[in-house]
């Protein structure tokens, strides 16, 4: 795989999934800030790109059967699972978390204070998320799945074109990776304190497992779903 400085951190971890582990090791965003090349990534974070490659090409060069390739799946099939897998998840999820997340501010919020503002944090990226993945789920890929029904044949779209609902869930992405990124430095990247019980500990667990799937979530849609989805309709538009 031929990884350079010029290689879009987006494309890169579409091509391989795997080689998003590295990017999040270092702190670079694949999801919602993948359309940025290694350069321009390393360029930020103050990091040795040569380094950073190596790693990358490292991972890339290891052979296993284990790792979903994303990449080869239809369209309509990438839209279903994300529904299925990812949405169902954080649904179930913000049922869990969000009363273990209470019960630990309520508990311990005088000694620590940022758990106030942690559970204000989440209860507004429950409430958002709640709200994009229904019109995910009502407009936009069900569109999706008439555009891969048609073939070569355009349809029309009700809002003009793909992009408009695209560029509006791509937005709230943004606002939803930065609003974790603010729950990490609030929780020390998921560290619980010296003086935490078992459901602190847990909570934290969780709520950096919710973090990790929002990622995956993200990048399947930004970096997948939505350019492929535009794509098909300038594919059947020409």
């Amino acid at each position: 795989m031929d990884i350079n400085q010029q290689t879009i951190v987006g494309e890169l971890v579409a091509t391989d999934y795997r080689t998003a582990a590295v990017f999040k090791n270092r702190g670079i965003d694949f999801c919602c800030n993948g359309n940025r090349s290694i350069a321009d990534a390393c360029e930020k974070k103050h990091l040795d790109a040569d380094r950073l490659i190596s790693d990358l090409q490292e991972v890339a060069a290891r052979t296993t059967s284990a790792v979903a390739d994303y990449n080869a799946w239809p369209l309509d099939l990438l839209a279903d699972y994300i529904e299925k897998k990812h949405h169902r998840y954080v649904r179930d999820k913000i049922m869990e978390i969000a009363p273990f997340l209470h019960k630990v501010r309520s508990v311990h919020g005088e000694s620590h204070p940022e758990l106030k503002e942690i559970e204000i944090l989440f209860q507004e990226s429950a409430e958002e998320l709640t709200a994009h993945m229904h019109k995910e789920e009502a407009i936009l890929f069900p569109f999706i799945r008439k555009m891969v029904a048609a073939g070569e044949t355009p349809i029309h779209a009700p809002f003009g074109t793909v992009q408009f609902p695209i560029h509006a869930m791509m937005q709230e992405h943004e606002n939803e990776g930065e609003r974790f990124r603010l729950i990490a430095a609030l929780t020390n990247n998921y560290t619980p304190p010296e003086d935490a019980c078992n459901t602190y500990k847990v909570t934290y667990s969780l709520l950096k497992e919710f973090e990790e799937d929002l990622h995956l979530h993200i990048h399947l849609e930004n970096n997948l779903l939505f350019p492929k989805a535009i794509a098909l309709e300038q594919q059947q538009q020409a």
